[in-house]
């Protein structure tokens, strides 16, 4: 029974992700997602509490099999952050820019005031980096990294690995980068995120 529920429930996202992603979150319809996968309204509703729970979910399937690599590749990780971060960085930046991610997330900021669908996503991503956090808490717990907020400094990373590409994509400013590239971008934001937190890092005047 589980894994009979287990299927439906993907087949319900596999739908309603392409419904969403080519008629956008107004032209696409519960009745219409019921149509084309079977059951009824109730199914659906068994599955997911509302449209826009629905909506957030699909939006989140590639985010969390890609959140699972990551945690992956820091259970797995040594003491130094040089070789750790670059490695995240270069995986994460490869992600962030890719086709099908970038119009997922324009998709979620044009419908992120419906309805609290941009809270329910932002709960959702927080998973990513509370992970991120704690690995950079490990770092800066053995001096590897210069002990501050590891909340902060996540978030601080996040935006430098952005800083390059993310915006002009989402604008349809640029093409999509190659992996040469993204690999120099994401080499860089780490050079600079590692001067900032390196545990000799001198101090700014006040």
């Amino acid at each position: 029974m589980t894994k009979k529920r287990d299927a439906k429930r993907q087949a319900i996202l596999d739908t309603a992700y392409r419904l969403f992603r080519t008629q956008g979150f107004d032209q696409t319809s519960v009745s219409e997602i019921t149509a084309q996968v079977g059951g009824s309204k109730a199914t659906i509703y068994s599955h997911f509490p509302s449209k826009e729970e629905l909506f957030v979910e699909c939006m989140m399937a590639a985010t969390e099999a890609y959140i699972e690599d990551i945690v992956t590749l820091f259970d797995a990780s040594g003491s130094d952050p040089n070789t750790v971060l670059r490695e995240y960085g270069a995986r994460v930046l490869s992600f962030t820019c890719s086709p099908d991610t970038v119009a997922v997330r324009r998709l979620l900021i044009a419908e992120a005031n419906r309805f609290g669908i941009g809270k329910l996503f932002y709960a959702k991503i927080t998973v990513l980096r509370a992970q991120v956090a704690a690995l950079l808490a490990r770092f800066m717990a053995i001096g590897s990294l210069r002990p501050e907020d590891p909340r902060l400094a996540a978030d601080y990373l996040r935006a430098l690995l952005e800083a390059e590409l993310v915006e002009p994509l989402l604008l349809h400013a640029r093409e999509t980068p190659d992996e040469k590239e993204i690999e120099l971008a994401a080499d860089r934001a780490i050079t600079a995120f590692l001067r900032v937190y390196a545990p000799t890092a001198i101090e700014p005047s006040k």
